[in-house]
């Protein structure tokens, strides 16, 4: 009987060695990786951006040129076929118009897409936030990604949409997101693969290339803390 208690005892002994150690892990993970992206005081002196990007999709070119000020609102302008759509975002609602979808005047975007889009208005990296925001993680070890040994890290947030984060080791930058995401009451999950980090001179550093199963994207500008007229926001009738 003390043989088995004692195995017992050095059993929950080891498990609970091996979820502290996981733990401390993550936690030297995540501070190497926000060290690696420019550092909480640079980021937190983010307020605004604007940015132009080229993408390429199913053979079509696209331009969007986005602005977004921080904790007020994001405004995406999208050239296509020839035609000019926006997507405006607001913590008082979002709205779109998308004339290569038929539409001729904006319209409010589902609630699920609200929800998603909202969450972004403060601007910053996730790992930057993600205790304030309430959201969980958790560390499942090492996962290749094209032939890198990644860190992987899944988050929850309180809605709980599911994102899965794979960090290169070597430069503690995130080079794959999966996430989970429920719109029209369905859930899909896709992958954003991100490259080409570079420094601005405010010190942050972001991904300048991202792709996933049908495009590609390639950031050509990029504008930080900038004046913004919020009359941007206003949706146009």
């Amino acid at each position: 009987m003390k043989i088995k208690k004692l195995a017992w005892l050095f059993s929950l002994l080891i498990l609970m060695s091996s979820i502290g150690g996981n733990a401390q892990n993550l936690d030297e993970i995540i501070t190497k990786h926000i060290s690696a992206i420019g550092g909480k005081d640079n980021w937190n002196k983010l307020k605004s951006m604007r940015t132009e990007s080229s993408m390429k999709s199913n053979g079509a070119d696209i331009v969007f040129k986005s602005i977004a000020v921080k904790d007020k609102g994001t405004r995406s302008d999208i050239i296509l076929m020839g035609m000019t759509g926006w997507s405006i975002v607001t913590k008082e609602g979002g709205w779109s118009m998308y004339p290569w979808a038929g539409q001729t005047k904006a319209e409010a975007m589902t609630a699920d897409d609200l929800k998603m889009a909202i969450e972004e208005l403060d601007m910053l990296e996730d790992f930057l936030t993600y205790k304030e925001k309430g959201k969980s993680i958790d560390f499942y070890g090492m996962e290749d990604v094209d032939g890198t040994e990644c860190y992987k890290i899944k988050m929850i947030d309180k809605n709980q949409k599911e994102s899965t984060y794979f960090i290169d080791p070597d430069t503690y930058m995130t080079i794959k997101i999966t996430s989970k995401v429920k719109s029209n009451g369905q859930e899909n999950e896709y992958s954003t693969f991100f490259s080409n980090y570079e420094k601005l001179p405010e010190g942050i550093v972001m991904p300048m290339s991202s792709t996933n199963g049908w495009s590609e994207n390639r950031i050509t500008k990029i504008e930080v803390n900038v004046a913004v007229d919020d009359k941007l926001f206003v949706p146009t009738k």
